[in-house]
């Protein structure tokens, strides 16, 4: 039996771009910023393995343009949902029906969705709202690494972007139903 693809949904800031080096536009737009050790590989590794990969951030969409092209990953994103477009922040279902929508996916699909994150209050939170298996990246201490409630506690933890892929396949492996 094959294993199941999960549909990868990533966050940019502190997931991708090291939020710290960001230098932002007076109109608010992120013009450039560094990646996070490791994060480049790690999407291009997704896509070299088959993987669906979309983009849930908060933020514009010209920011995230702006940092994706910059290092050679706008492309590799099938889609890109953005609060600015869906006016509505993480974690709103409304971010996560969106992306989902934008995969041709409904919320029935959820759980062959994992969605990695640092914020566990917006990321974890709303992943696990919706049946979305949530990957805390805990690479950086500029946000909490302990939940405040349940809906914050993450299915996985990892602490670089190179684990995530390691991570991928053993769940693909897993049966659904145990996840």
């Amino acid at each position: 039996m094959t294993p199941r693809r999960l549909i990868v949904l990533l966050d940019c800031g502190d997931t991708l771009i090291d939020e710290g080096t960001q230098i932002h536009h007076d109109s608010g737009v992120v013009l450039s910023g560094e990646l996070v050790p490791g994060a480049d590989r790690m999407v291009q590794d997704l896509v070299e393995a088959g993987f669906r990969i979309a983009l849930v951030a908060d933020g514009r969409y010209a920011s995230f343009e702006n940092l994706l092209t910059r290092h050679g990953l706008f492309e590799l994103f099938e889609t890109l949902t953005c609060s600015d477009a869906v006016r509505h922040e993480k974690p709103s279902a409304r971010m996560f029906r969106a992306a989902l929508g934008s995969l041709d996916l409904t919320e029935s699909d959820a759980s062959r969705c994992v969605m990695v994150g640092n914020n566990l209050s917006r990321d974890i939170a709303g992943a696990n709202r919706m049946g979305i298996t949530s990957i805390h990246l805990a690479w950086t201490d500029r946000y909490p690494k302990h939940p405040v409630g349940p809906d914050e506690l993450p299915d996985h933890t990892i602490s670089t972007p190179a684990e995530l892929l390691p991570l991928l396949r053993r769940l693909e492996d897993e049966p659904e139903s145990s996840r």
